[in-house]
């Protein structure tokens, strides 16, 4: 193999690399013995905030991620090129360079500039991908109809897209606050994970994005979508995720560090709270759907009676009440809380979030108890199934 070319583009993803312009590189004239493999792709990524270069082999059937840090990398693109690989196409925010190599080892090299406007807006873009947790073109996306054969995006499913790129936002920033990157596994239990949506995009952000090694378990009560989700799983060669049938009521979970129960109904919620903090989770994300325990306990303070005589109103009322009193609770078992609108109503009617992330400064647990009893006594309410689990518990 000539070598003075081959050099001049080894030196060039280096000096790329140090100046963060680079944005991908495909290997690609696979003559390997791998039938099944297509190209490489490799980008740089942070991990454990030690940069890496993440090779992605695109299989036929698969896909699998590798990363290594950026003096391996490097070494391993220089020894793919000219044996198992023929061509590489490197892509910066300024230029593009094309390299081949012949049959008898001659190197033949290109490259081009991008214009000034071309790669300001190259750069904008390379930006904007930096915060983009998922992209289209993930395995799993297809399998479950939200992307088409050529990975764009199924018309129908935009509003499922939206969700769950907001899902995975909200997950990574409550990720962040709890240390489970350091962890040398971190668990996932997703109750009532229908057709796992959210749940593999959990899984292929852990694994995929952030090189982590996780386990995510899916459990649903619908027989028929655990059978589907487990054949997908399968499919795509995933390890690390798995669906069972059962609900969250019944199962037994222990070890896990996230707990997920989205749209859970009525009471639902209540046991999935309950498990997490049983289970000594580090973060639970909720989205809780019906409210039926506390409205037909709910007396209205007299002051209150003209606005909360209307039926929607009412209905408000209680939603307001109870999760609340569930948010209070988390509080009082050692957790930092939000509530708040996980996803715009134009996009999903179930649109409210509790997310709980266990507290390094836990608050008083009388005080907050205390002010529970205040709630309840000022509406009436006897019963909240929350707090009878909890205490229960102790």
């Amino acid at each position: 193999m000539s070598t003075s070319d081959f050099s001049a583009f080894m030196q060039l993803l280096q000096q790329k690399l140090e100046h963060n312009s680079w944005q991908k590189l495909v290997l690609s004239s696979y003559q390997g013995e791998d039938s099944t493999l297509v190209r490489i792709e490799v980008r740089p990524v942070v991990l454990k905030e030690i940069p890496h270069l993440s090779f992605l082999y695109r299989h036929k059937t698969r896909d699998i991620t590798k990363n290594f840090v950026v003096t391996e990398g490097l070494v391993l693109i220089q020894t793919l090129l000219g044996t198992d690989f023929k061509a590489a196409h490197f892509t910066a925010l300024d230029s593009e360079t094309q390299l081949s190599i012949s049959k008898k080892g001659k190197v033949l090299s290109s490259t081009k500039a991008i214009k000034q406007a071309a790669a300001s807006s190259a750069a904008f873009t390379h930006d904007k991908e930096k915060q983009r947790f998922l992209t289209l073109d993930r395995p799993f996306l297809q399998q479950l109809g939200v992307t088409d054969a050529n990975h764009k995006l199924v018309p129908a499913m935009s509003r499922k897209w939206k969700q769950i790129n907001k899902f995975v936002e909200v997950f990574d920033r409550a990720l962040n606050q709890t240390g489970l990157k350091q962890k040398p596994q971190v668990h996932i239990a997703d109750f009532g994970s229908g057709k796992a949506y959210l749940t593999f995009a959990v899984h292929d952000y852990l694994t995929h994005q952030l090189g982590l090694n996780a386990k995510v378990t899916g459990v649903e009560l619908r027989q028929e979508l655990v059978d589907l989700c487990n054949s997908v799983a399968c499919d795509l060669n995933l390890q690390g995720i798995g669906f069972e049938q059962g609900d969250v009521k019944h199962f037994q979970a222990k070890g896990i560090d996230v707990m997920i129960a989205l749209h859970a109904c009525d009471i639902a919620t209540d046991y999935a709270i309950h498990m997490g903090i049983r289970t000594g989770a580090s973060m639970i994300m909720c989205s809780p759907c019906c409210h039926k325990q506390l409205r037909p306990q709910l007396i209205s303070p007299p002051l209150l009676q003209p606005m909360l005589k209307h039926g929607i109103h009412a209905g408000e009322q209680a939603e307001m009440l109870t999760d609340s009193l569930r948010a209070l609770l988390l509080e009082a078992y050692g957790y930092d809380t939000q509530v708040f609108e996980f996803i715009s109503l134009e996009h999903t009617s179930k649109n409210k979030m509790i997310l709980a992330v266990k507290s390094q400064k836990p608050k008083s647990r009388e005080q907050i108890l205390a002010q529970v009893q205040q709630i309840k006594a000022f509406y009436g309410i006897q019963q909240h199934c929350l707090e009878e689990l909890l205490l229960q518990s102790e």
